[in-house]
């Protein structure tokens, strides 16, 4: 046993090898960490002593509560990241689209859609929706909801 024995670090290259590995694999371990951490707290299904007694366990023995945790509720992270995911981009959608249309005026076409939906839904009856009808067909603007609609009395041109 005269030979020498060469470890990784005997070699520059592979020091610096080691070193990234072991950087890359802490960073990975805190964004982990995080992860679940944002997780526990995200999750509305859980009660408060639950995400209290996650959130001790994985700060008091990290390694342990993060790999327990991913066993026990790992496909919930995902369905969950998903879901915050779809509701942020339909929120997004949201205020694109409101914010593209503005302050513009609808149109008759969108005017006579409303009143449909609302006869539809059944509130206003038929002489109602074609005064509203003629007023959005004459030009004048859009039609004033009924009393019944809003709640108040009704004037004396509505009754």
């Amino acid at each position: 046993m005269s030979a020498q024995t060469y470890l990784a670090y005997d070699y520059p290259l592979l020091s610096a090898f080691w070193t990234m590995l072991v950087f890359f694999l802490w960073i990975m371990w805190f964004v982990l960490l995080f992860r679940v951490i944002v997780d526990i707290f995200r999750d509305d299904a859980m009660n408060g002593w639950a995400k209290a007694g996650w959130t001790l366990f994985v700060i008091v023995l990290p390694f342990l509560g993060v790999l327990v945790y991913l066993i026990a509720r790992g496909r919930g992270m995902g369905e969950r990241e998903v879901a915050q995911a779809r509701a942020q981009q339909e929120a997004f959608d949201t205020y694109v689209r409101e914010t593209a249309k503005g302050g513009a005026p609808a149109s008759s076409a969108d005017e006579l859609a409303k009143l449909s939906a609302m006869r539809a839904r059944g509130d206003i009856d038929d002489d109602e929706f074609r005064r509203a009808k003629d007023l959005v067909l004459s030009g004048t603007g859009a039609a004033r909801p009924s009393a019944r609609q809003t709640g108040s009395m009704p004037t004396a041109s509505e009754r």
